[in-house]
């Protein structure tokens, strides 16, 4: 509660909410009839509670400035976290020596503050250019929290598979096989549904995974994009029970759905519009400039969505980048 405090600024009422919510808890293991004898509960929440993520997150808060004093950069999501540092083909090692010492920190508050970083179920990528792998063709491993792991060539990182050359081609494939499943399950029950609720249907399980993190894929190579767009043509056919034959144009303009690049467009353009007026995330805000290369209003504002995209990629390309999950539960 103190952190939450002095670190957070929560004071009067809603103090007393949590401390009331965090004290003075029981537990125990019941397996049918039979119960075990209660204890106190005194660290951890309600697994699946609505405060359970806000909590944990508050209350590891602190490893940023651990991971900051080593000057490394890094992303926190739960209890995700990634680090990014960037390599000089020249001279790796200072750059990795500099990661493991910042793992083994972090590790060591995890232990002073009853938690478990696990090294094993970390990942690590080296993310560049075909040139830029090459020249650290000889890295095989780096050292996270004294476990040795090996470079893969793709990550899994909050639902998005990122490869080591950043063309998407696994996450593209991951999408398509979750699609594929759905709208087979949607086409057997087609015609029990009337049409609006299918287009309910369609969008929530199939378009949603067409829609999540779209924006990663602007300047991604034509061929998964025509890949996906295939896909949200069958979709826009069952939803509407047309032939293969028919085509897929008139549908969309009919159910109102842009279409692949046009989607991808739209999600940077909002991202750039939030970034840039809203300050929504401020780390891209505060790496965003004013670039005017034509009279145009429409080309101002699309180059500097190509900004907001270059920039991002900038972050995590040529970069070592390493995944780690921690675990809640108590270690001593």
């Amino acid at each position: 509660m103190r952190q939450m405090e002095c670190e957070f600024g929560v004071s009067g009422t809603a103090v007393c909410w949590l401390r009331s919510y965090l004290t003075d808890r029981q537990q125990f293991v019941k397996l049918g009839r039979f119960s075990s004898a209660t204890s106190s509960c005194t660290t951890g929440v309600p697994q699946g509670s609505v405060l359970g993520p806000l909590l944990f997150t508050a209350y590891v808060a602190p490893i940023g400035d651990v991971i900051e004093s080593f000057g490394i950069s890094y992303h926190q999501f739960a209890d995700n976290t990634q680090l990014y540092v960037e390599l000089d083909a020249s001279n790796t090692t200072a750059a990795l020596s500099r990661l493991s010492s910042c793992t083994d920190a972090v590790q060591r508050w995890f232990l002073d503050n009853d938690l478990l970083l696990n090294g094993d179920k970390s990942q690590a990528v080296v993310i560049g250019t075909a040139a830029q792998l090459k020249s650290v063709a000889a890295m095989k491993a780096v050292s996270v929290a004294g476990t040795s792991l090996p470079l893969s060539h793709e990550l899994q990182s909050l639902g998005v598979i990122l490869d080591d050359h950043l063309r998407f081609n696994s996450h593209v494939r991951a999408v398509v096989k979750a699609c594929t499943f759905h709208m087979r399950a949607l086409r057997h029950v087609r015609h029990m549904l009337s049409t609006e609720f299918a287009v309910t249907i369609g969008c929530s399980i199939v378009g949603s995974h067409l829609d999540y993190c779209n924006s990663l894929l602007y300047g991604a190579p034509s061929m998964s994009l025509d890949r996906l767009q295939r896909y949200q043509d069958m979709l826009a056919r069952v939803v509407t029970q047309s032939s293969s034959r028919t085509s897929a144009k008139p549908l969309l303009q009919s159910l109102h759905w842009l279409p692949i690049c046009e989607r991808i467009r739209h999600k940077v353009a909002t991202l750039t519009f939030k970034a840039h007026r809203l300050s929504s995330p401020p780390y891209l805000n505060s790496l965003l400039n004013d670039y005017v290369s034509s009279p145009t209003i429409q080309h101002a504002a699309f180059d500097r969505a190509e900004d907001v995209h270059r920039t991002c990629q900038a972050s995590v390309l040529g970069s070592c980048t390493w995944s780690v999950e921690q675990s809640s539960s108590r270690c001593r």
